[in-house]
């Protein structure tokens, strides 16, 4: 029980999970998007599955570390040399790793689902999809957050490995992320729904991530900061204009009718 009375662990432990949560933005916003067509009580069970899934991921592949470390070294080579850059590494990567496949997999899947719910919004098929099978559409949705909850528990993992050298520890900090993503799942899911204009945003926020990871896999690596500070900032503009949309509406219904 040394560690209790271990300043740097309870450090790493803050740091950690804030780390987490910022990781986890992905995850909510995927799964309150994905899951925005079902039924009010389906789709409520399915988040809990997600996050729960989400969770168990996160807490196995930490008991598997020396596996999950591994999947960093390299698998095959395009025996191409790319244009030195200034910090005298090739611009682009030529060495891939299971890491690199997985997440380039998941970019590519991330960058179809949100082309293709774009394209469902602007031609209006949501609702056609929903009446055609809501048990149906929920084992989709439970299967499509299988694929992403394995994608992003990876990419989390490694990051943690990097940041904190006590299992235990990291185990914690992702309980800790995973309960304040759930606690946050309801409000959000709920926003999107109440306002179809933010949905079309997250899914944007979804092609821009999957982009994101694409890139990272071939050896772009983007900074998470510029990403969240774009989604942030657009998020600030969108609650503005939600905001001044229902300031109008209440105007105008406070207006007296024509005589």
């Amino acid at each position: 029980m040394e560690w209790i009375s271990d300043p740097a662990i309870w450090l790493s432990l803050a740091t950690l999970t804030v780390m987490e949560i910022i990781l986890g933005i992905d995850n909510i916003v995927f799964i309150s998007v994905i899951t925005s067509r079902l039924p009010p009580e389906l789709a409520k069970r399915a988040r809990q599955i997600g996050l729960a899934l989400a969770l168990v991921f996160r807490i196995i592949f930490l008991l598997l570390l020396s596996w999950i470390i591994g999947l960093t070294e390299t698998v095959f080579s395009l025996g191409l040399t790319g244009p030195i850059g200034e910090d005298g590494h090739p611009s682009f990567e030529t060495d891939f790793s299971w890491r690199d496949i997985i997440l380039g997999a998941g970019g590519l899947f991330l960058l179809y689902k949100a082309t293709t719910e774009i394209h469902k919004g602007v031609e209006g098929e949501e609702e056609h999809a929903l009446i055609s099978g809501p048990q149906r559409a929920f084992g989709a949705v439970i299967a499509q957050i299988i694929v992403i909850d394995l994608v992003f528990s990876i990419d989390s993992i490694i990051t943690a490995v990097g940041m904190a050298e006590v299992v235990g520890v990291m185990i914690a900090a992702v309980v800790i992320a995973m309960i304040v993503m759930y606690l946050a799942s309801g409000a959000i899911a709920a926003f999107i729904h109440r306002n179809p204009t933010t949905k079309m945003l997250a899914l944007a926020f979804l092609f821009m991530i999957g982009a994101a990871l694409v890139a990272d896999a071939l050896g772009f690596h983007i900074p998470r900061a510029y990403l969240y500070t774009a989604m942030a900032f657009s998020a600030i503009v969108e609650v503005l204009n939600v905001r001044a949309r229902r300031n109008r509406e209440r105007a105008k219904a406070e207006l007296p009718p024509p005589s």
